[in-house]
């Protein structure tokens, strides 16, 4: 699908992956819209890339049909959407302190896991009145798993959980939206310098970086951007979860 032209959500698109890629899209001559709960840092961006800002809780079905509705009126309906809100934080099923609070879990599961079905269908739903393209595609979701969704560590068992929901959720939607001419697909980046990462000592990220095979550093945000745009024009890309992770896999620790 030709990006020129075509107007594109992000979701989590005030920072880290979700900046790289609402970047990368601009530059390919798409009309973006950034919708995150951190509405300064989206407009900061937005200002920068031409594109627009919104406030959205993925999570929240009125939040987000109101934000998808507001990015129609400006840009037009949707033809990509990039699936980058989440959060991971850590902690052990069972702690020093007890279980895991069944809250901080449902947390975790709401904006990950239900917050990537939530735009999905709203995308979906709104995509599918526009006309076909001339090769009868309409448009594509790239939604966003992890490595983790497959080698869970100690203390990521939320974060793993809903990771691997969303790699489930891709063959199924692939499935059910090819009569529409939607292709789904999910990236499940390995260790990135995103700014959580950057924040850390420079000796701890240098430790991360050496567990990858090769490279042996940290994964770049233009990285995970240059994947979306490809996984956009490669029409035969469907239904796939695509590690990106420099050949790496998780130990328990």
């Amino acid at each position: 699908m030709d990006i020129g032209g075509s107007a594109a959500i992000v979701t989590g698109g005030a920072s880290g992956l979700g900046a790289a890629t609402a970047h990368a899209l601009a530059q390919a001559g798409a009309k973006v819209a950034l919708m995150d709960v951190n509405i300064d840092g989206a407009q900061a961006l937005a200002a920068k890339i031409g594109g627009i800002a919104l406030a959205c809780d993925v999570a929240d079905s009125t939040s987000a049909s109101e934000a998808i509705a507001k990015a129609r009126e400006r840009h037009g309906v949707a033809r990509v959407l990039v699936n980058c809100a989440g959060i991971g934080p850590a902690r052990r099923i069972v702690g020093r302190d007890g279980p895991m609070p069944l809250a901080d879990f449902e947390r975790v599961i709401r904006i990950n896991l239900i917050g990537t079905f939530n735009m999905m269908r709203l995308f979906a739903a709104d995509l599918q009145q526009a006309p076909p393209l001339a090769d009868g595609e309409r448009g594509v979701v790239v939604s966003t798993a992890s490595v983790a969704a497959f080698e869970g560590q100690v203390g990521q068992a939320a974060y793993s959980a809903s990771k691997g929901g969303v790699a489930a959720l891709t063959m199924p939607a692939a499935r059910e939206f090819a009569q529409f001419g939607v292709r789904v697909l999910t990236i499940a980046p390995g260790i990135f310098a995103t700014p959580m990462l950057r924040a850390l000592p420079e000796p701890v990220q240098q430790s991360l970086g050496a567990s990858v095979p090769f490279p042996q550093r940290l994964g770049e945000p233009s990285e995970y951007a240059e994947l979306v745009l490809h996984c956009v024009r490669n029409g035969y890309l469907n239904g796939e979860v695509i590690r990106l992770d420099g050949a790496l896999r998780m130990q328990p620790r």
